[in-house]
């Protein structure tokens, strides 16, 4: 594959990554099985327990699994062909994933921010 169709893949297949791995970790849907998560970590007996269900509410953890889990179906490689390029690849995408988390939980901050700035300003009214 050409590296500038590799490019174009790697940025696209970061985006589902992102978004399944901020939904599962922030959003209302998942948030009874996430403090349940939450819960299981912070009072696990062992330390292979308590790691595994932090994986459940950490972005950046989870983002990796996600990552495996896209490599396998999409058969994804970056700059070389087998192990090595899927090994690339699985860090690639779950750095441009986190790039793309980031931006958006930064973008939701400043919406929060214009938001209670406008109800503020409509208390003032």
């Amino acid at each position: 594959m050409p590296l500038l169709t590799q490019t174009a893949w790697l940025f696209l297949l970061a985006l589902p990554i992102a978004c399944i791995a901020w939904t599962v970790t922030h959003e209302e849907v998942f948030r009874e099985p996430r403090e349940y998560c939450l819960k299981r970590c912070q009072t696990g007996k062992t330390i292979a327990e308590r790691k595994f269900f932090y994986l459940f509410t950490c972005e950046y953890c989870f983002s990796h699994y996600v990552t495996i889990i896209m490599l396998i179906i999409t058969d994804f490689q970056l700059l070389f062909t087998g192990w090595r390029g899927y090994l690339i690849a699985g860090f690639a995408l779950v750095f441009i994933a986190n790039v793309y988390m980031s931006l958006f939980a930064l973008i939701r901050i400043d919406l929060k921010k214009v938001r209670q700035e406008a109800e503020i300003e409509e208390k003032k009214k």
